[in-house]
């Protein structure tokens, strides 16, 4: 099939081309991006599961088995960071690295924090009164999770703004409009935010603090090692960007559902803030795709895939299949299950999804407590980032 990702059309809203890539088959050639893909619920989670696919392949094979060429020597700091990246490692390093890191994102560990959250998202409120309409994406859905996540990891709050810029640029190189300027501005911030990471770490091994890079540097696995410093750095920066940038979107798109979507919408979330929230995360998921390697020469749906060949998950699409959701396309804060995917599904689910959740609830809970009047003023900016599916802009007035 033919579906342009940068056609403005189809990333503000990209459904009915994923109804017609459901309606094509368990496993669809997407043209432009240049691999098979899978849009139903079914296939989705079962491959997101199926172990035979993973995030790494060179684990099992050569560049030269693979018929792969040697990476650009330009995109060497980027690849040499994402050589210890949790998310794109399969076992048993990422068993080990994700033991590191896991426990401190149970729900258990994460609820604490609500006061913490509800505390900020009024104080960013307090900024806008007055105001007759603002941008709900830059004064209030941004800086919630990356000030969020910093705290968490004990990053200082003034550094924000350069957090948020390195993200950005960083993982733009995942993006459909990837060109040779994303890449040099990948590359410059894979080397600035490493180089800010490592003096942190300096510091953090002076004096300890109570945030969880002190915690990390402690940690000790089953066999009494410790993270390297590549690992902690990776690690460290792969939870700030991941931390923000899909929460920002979950923010951005849940509050446009909500208001387009919900009649009463403050009433209506108040009465059930969990059911809204997650069917939000169904509705206009912040991600939408995510890729796997066949680890082998393998079968699937009909299809023969060989070792290396990727496969591409649109969790979007799975998340509005009819066959998984009567009538995806209306917004029912009562469906039950809600086996959405918007947090990814196996071994590589999404590790911070507990607190992702409890940012977008108490987000979005003092938003309309505050807010009860909320409306949209202007017609909503989608970014030309079809992956990482969220708005440019969202002016509201309350």
């Amino acid at each position: 099939m033919h579906i342009d990702p940068r056609d403005p059309a189809f990333y503000a809203n990209p459904y009915p081309a994923y109804d017609e890539l459901r309606r094509a088959g368990p496993l669809v050639h997407w043209d432009e991006l240049g691999l098979l893909c899978a849009a139903r619920h079914e296939d989705v989670n079962a491959l997101l599961r199926d172990r035979r696919f993973g995030r790494d392949v060179l684990h099992v094979a050569t560049r030269a088995e693979l018929g792969w060429p040697e990476p650009a020597p330009g995109l060497a700091p980027f690849h040499e960071f994402e050589r210890h990246s949790l998310l794109e490692l399969e076992p048993p390093r990422h068993t080990r690295l994700r033991a590191f890191v896991s426990n401190a994102f149970l729900p258990r560990r994460v609820e604490p924090l609500r006061p913490r959250i509800a505390t900020l998202a009024h104080q960013l409120l307090d900024q806008l009164s007055g105001e007759r309409e603002f941008d709900l994406l830059a004064r209030y859905a941004t800086p919630i999770p990356v000030l969020v996540i910093a705290d968490f990891l004990g990053v200082p709050r003034e550094m924000a703004p350069s957090l948020l810029a390195w993200s950005h640029d960083m993982v733009a190189i995942y993006q459909t409009r990837r060109d040779a300027e994303v890449e040099r501005r990948t590359v410059a911030a894979t080397v600035e935010f490493s180089a800010y990471v490592r003096g942190l770490i300096a510091e953090r091994r002076r004096r300890p603090a109570d945030d969880f890079l002190s915690q990390l540097l402690s940690a000790e696995d089953a066999q009494g090692e410790r993270m390297s410093e590549d690992e902690l750095v990776t690690t460290s920066i792969l939870l700030l960007n991941a931390g923000h940038e899909a929460t920002v979107h979950a923010i951005g798109n849940g509050t446009l559902a909500l208001l387009a979507h919900v009649p009463d919408t403050a009433a209506a979330f108040r009465a059930d803030p969990a059911g809204h929230c997650e069917e939000a995360l169904r509705f206009d998921a912040p991600l939408h795709m995510f890729t796997r390697y066949a680890l082998g020469d393998i079968e699937y749906a009909g299809h023969r895939f060989r070792k290396g060949e990727r496969v591409g998950l649109l969790l979007g699409a799975a998340n509005r299949d009819p066959a998984r959701f009567p009538r995806p396309e209306r917004f029912d804060a009562t469906r039950s299950p809600n086996s959405h995917v918007s947090f990814g599904a196996g071994i590589h689910v999404c590790v911070g999804a507990p607190l992702a959740r409890l940012e977008l609830q108490v987000a979005l809970e003092v938003l309309f407590e505050r807010l009860p009047q909320l409306r949209i003023t202007r017609a909503p900016r989608w970014r030309d980032t079809w992956h990482f599916h969220g708005l440019e802009a969202l002016f509201v007035s309350g």
